[in-house]
């Protein structure tokens, strides 16, 4: 959790030269987070991990990709990941209808049997979206970056603002499953 605003830069490229992925900086421009598969663009595992390169959590892509569902697993530091997923992610009935705004749906406390949810909003053909908790209040936002000067930094340049008490880690999470789905409009 984070008790203030954050401000992130993500740049969607890897680290790691055969891999495809995206890496997260800090507002001073430190390296944060990093998301890699180490295979294809399209990969049915992904994975987020601290600065270090240590997993934080596994994210899967259900078969049957017709109905778009994704789950995370945390990892701890031992390296073993939680049986249960942690969140569980489908594409909402936009993704039927053919509409210009996606939603996806979120499931957090899969192995709690406590459920809250969460849901996108105006996930298009661009990667420029908001996460919104269940009483439509907005707890992220991402989109393009621009410089201070208001220059738009190109379409592999991403902001992601992360609101107070959101949790940073699940953030991340929701930004790369939505990642994934746009790769597959």
């Amino acid at each position: 959790m984070t008790a203030r605003r954050e401000v992130y830069t993500l740049w969607m490229k890897s680290l790691v030269l055969s891999g495809n992925g995206c890496t997260v900086y800090d507002s001073t421009g430190g390296l944060v987070y990093r998301v890699d598969n180490y295979d294809c663009k399209c990969s049915d595992e992904v994975y987020l991990m601290d600065h270090g390169g240590r997993t934080l959590c596994k994210i899967l892509r259900r078969k049957l990709r017709v109905f778009g569902r994704w789950e995370g697993y945390r990892c701890h530091d031992s390296g073993r990941e939680e049986k249960r997923p942690w969140f569980r992610v489908k594409k909402g009935d936009g993704i039927l209808r053919r509409s210009k705004s996606r939603e996806i749906e979120v499931m957090v406390g899969c192995s709690k049997g406590k459920e809250s949810c969460y849901r996108t909003e105006g996930l298009g053909s661009k990667l420029a979206f908001k996460i919104k908790d269940l009483a439509g209040r907005t707890v992220a936002e991402v989109g393009r970056k621009r410089t201070e000067g208001g220059v738009v930094l190109g379409e592999d340049v991403l902001m992601l603002v992360v609101e107070p008490n959101a949790d940073r880690l699940l953030i991340m999470g929701l930004m790369v499953v939505c990642g994934l789905i746009k790769q597959n409009m």
